[in-house]
């Protein structure tokens, strides 16, 4: 086995440090539990908000559509069979379905609300959104019932026996105190004109489901209906409003959505989910990037003490050093004796940062559970923040940049101490010995 070069057999001597230096070997423990900490609170930090933003996207992905179709110079999409074959042919599309989307003001005994009413054909939006598998009341089958009795007929007035069925969310019922079976009013603002002068048009309901998609604005403003109903609610006779695209993998979908924009042409207009949630997802990663140079600081911090640990060390060695010096050692070779002890406390610090932040964040929702049944408490509420668990996703991208700004600001701590070193005159140090 080959002897380590002098610069490796002190750096690793120096650490252990003698009982007289017991104090720096301290200095240096807390060294490397500083760099730790920092490092097991940013990885556990950016785990949750990570998987926060996943859950987010998954939620948003879930109720719309990855891309929307529609037109810039009218809100009318007619005729719209071709298109949707012509959508349904392009390079990863996966599924496609025809919308209408209009406001509406709905009624009940108790209540009333402003909301966004979605026209829908449900067999084709089960392949496109998730609103079916977020069913938690009733089902579907009155809208499908709807369509079918529709099929050929466009959107062309039928007597119904009963009123058209309509699919709120749950935060939605709520407000308005209804549940399924109950009936409501949706007023439209396209209302039919009269000697009186525009008439908004009603149009009475019953609530045949209930969603919970997991995001508030969704379950407190959005309804759906069949779509001929609709087309018929706003007056826009066999028109839809645009069609909702599923591509075979999200992050496509800006890309998808580009080369439709280009192979549809003018006036049609194309938006990917990243668009139509722009300001969301814009703001949770500029408090992501907000959240990691505000934990860098810890690390910061941590790297501080680097360099009073090895100042220190510097000015207890000032005899060592002088005599190695006398002995012919360069000092480029005293600089590496330092830096090699920082970067083995911040290596050390930043390996036990990495490993206690993965098991903690892997760990966090069991101790949350534990400390909800400890203090009888709920540390979040599911009708505040939406979920169930708590979401983490350790992304590894997340973890290099952590481990390597955390081992880079400790080398850069290095490099005053051992310059420091290096510029030791043997003769002023060895003078009054």
């Amino acid at each position: 086995m080959l002897p380590l070069p002098y610069e490796w057999a002190l750096g690793l001597r120096y650490l252990k440090g003698k009982r007289q230096q017991i104090f720096i070997s301290l200095i240096t423990w807390i060294s490397v539990g500083g760099v730790a900490v920092g490092v097991m609170a940013l990885i556990v930090v950016l785990a949750v908000m990570s998987g926060f933003e996943e859950h987010l996207k998954s939620k948003v992905i879930g109720t719309n559509a990855h891309v929307v179709v529609s037109r810039l110079d009218t809100p009318r999409l007619e005729p719209y069979a071709q298109l949707l074959e012509q959508i349904q042919r392009a390079e990863h599309v996966v599924a496609v379905t025809p919308f209408v989307y209009g406001q509406a003001m709905l009624t009940s005994r108790t209540g009333v609300m402003g909301v966004v009413v979605r026209g829908i054909d449900p067999k084709r939006e089960e392949s496109v959104t998730d609103l079916a598998r977020n069913i938690r009341e009733g089902e579907l089958s009155r809208l499908s019932e709807e369509m079918s009795r529709s099929s050929g007929a466009g959107a062309a007035e039928e007597p119904p026996s009963q009123p058209p069925g309509i699919v709120i969310g749950r935060e939605l019922g709520k407000n308005l105190n209804v549940t399924v079976g109950d009936e409501i009013t949706a007023v439209s603002p396209v209302g039919t004109m009269t000697p009186a002068g525009m008439m908004p048009r009603y149009r009475r309901f019953e609530v045949v489901a209930i969603f919970d998609s997991g995001m508030f604005e969704y379950d407190a403003s959005l309804a759906f209906i069949s779509l001929p109903t609709a087309q018929r609610l706003f007056s826009l006779g066999d028109a839809v409003t645009g069609v909702q695209v599923k591509v075979d993998e999200v992050e496509r979908a800006r890309q998808v959505s580009q080369a439709l924009r280009r192979q549809l042409g003018f006036p049609y207009w194309t938006r990917d989910w990243t668009e139509m949630n722009r300001n969301l997802f814009a703001a949770l990663r500029v408090e992501k990037i907000t959240m990691f140079v505000i934990l860098v600081l810890i690390v910061l911090v941590a790297a501080f003490n680097i360099v009073s640990t090895l100042i220190m060390m510097v000015m207890e060695k000032r005899r060592e050093i002088a005599i190695l010096k006398s002995m012919g050692a360069t000092k480029g070779g005293i600089m590496k004796i330092f830096i090699l002890e920082g970067v083995i406390i911040g290596t050390a610090g930043t390996a036990l940062g990495a490993i206690g932040g993965v098991v903690l964040a892997s760990s966090l929702q069991r101790i949350a559970e534990t400390l909800e049944r400890m203090f009888e408490i709920s540390l979040f509420p599911k009708d505040v923040y939406y979920f169930d668990r708590i979401p983490v996703q350790l992304q590894t991208l997340d973890f290099t940049v952590i481990t390597l700004a955390a081992i880079v600001l400790s080398l850069l701590a290095t490099l005053y101490p051992a310059w420091h070193a290096a510029r030791l005159d043997p003769v002023d140090v060895l003078r009054y010995e």
